[in-house]
């Protein structure tokens, strides 16, 4: 019961802040498209574009939400938690796509034989509310995804931080185009725009695929941490075939231990089922954890999973 209020909480979380990222990215998007083309301003409209494209994320962050806490069943034995990853794979093509379309439009505008007009002083004035209205998503998105430790409002949060950086170059280059009095240079710097927002988005892929191949940052020391906890057990004996895979916020541990080979099956279940428990204990959000009990000096053929030689791991 306390786990499923949890999760409720979790989900509430999440919604929350998708729907921020809905609404915020909506009216910021609307306006600064509208500007962006009254004020003719390339590097606006730019803006407004990739807003337009995390509007979208901020969907997708929303529905994958609400499949993510769906109980296991036939077909997800596993449970659904993982199409927050893919959601957040998802995202990061959407920014990759518009990224592309604004580096072929902003080059379009820069070989049209149509003559160069000037930026509105108004472009200025949308983009400093861009700046503000962009901070508050970020620091509100980072927030929920510290709390609830998703990787995809995560990925929403750093790609809202990332659109401040954004604004405030289009910021920069509307005032040097005034000072100049060059309009190339907000073209210019849309094309510039283009190419970061591609950058963002395959940088945001490259580092939720490292998720999809099981493996994940805080590899090496939770592995770590959990050969130190089987080492509080002497009963317990050559920990090995050791995997963990990370689903979401979650962990899947599989591991083999060998114990004396003339205990009881109820006493060698025992050990294993203590050792479950403290796992549970030390380390949180642990999904699920599967124990193979086998007797001392066991020989099979190892072709998968880790030991404590893979981590130098010694006993204290």
């Amino acid at each position: 019961m306390k786990k499923r209020k949890q999760i409720s909480k979790r989900r509430r979380s999440i919604h929350r802040a998708s729907l921020v990222g809905i609404f915020g990215n909506a009216t910021l998007s609307i306006l600064k498209i509208v500007i962006g083309l009254f004020a003719h301003s390339a590097a606006v409209i730019a803006d407004g574009i990739d807003s337009a494209s995390d509007v979208v994320g901020s969907l997708v962050t929303n529905y994958a939400n609400r499949v993510s806490e769906l109980p296991p069943d036939k077909e997800h034995p596993f449970g659904h938690t993982r199409v927050e990853t893919a959601a957040t794979a998802a995202i990061s093509f959407l920014i990759v796509f518009a990224g592309i379309q604004l580096i072929i439009s902003a080059t379009g505008r820069l070989y049209s034989s149509e003559p160069l007009e000037m930026p509105g002083h108004i472009s200025i004035v949308v983009t400093i509310v861009s700046i503000a209205g962009k901070l508050l998503i970020s620091q509100y998105q980072a927030l929920i995804a510290k709390k609830t430790q998703s990787p995809m409002v995560k990925a929403d949060s750093i790609n809202m931080r990332n659109d401040v950086f954004l604004s405030l170059a289009v910021l920069i280059g509307l005032i040097a185009t005034f000072v100049v009095g060059l309009p190339i240079i907000d073209k210019l710097l849309g094309l510039v725009l283009g190419f970061w927002i591609v950058w963002t988005g395959a940088q945001l892929f490259l580092g939720i695929n490292s998720e999809l191949m099981d493996s994940f940052p805080e590899r090496d020391k939770l592995y770590t941490q959990l050969f130190k906890l089987i080492d509080l057990f002497p009963e317990i004996s050559n920990p090995h075939k050791v995997r963990i895979r990370k689903i979401n916020y979650l962990y899947d541990i599989d591991l083999d231990i060998e114990v004396d080979g003339y205990l009881s099956v109820f006493v060698s279940h025992k050990i294993a089922m203590d050792l479950e428990r403290k796992i549970k204990q030390e380390i949180p959000n642990v999904y699920d954890v599967l124990i193979h009990v086998e007797p001392l000096s066991n020989q099979e053929e190892e072709q998968f999973g880790l030991s404590k030689r893979d981590f130098d791991v010694k006993k204290e």
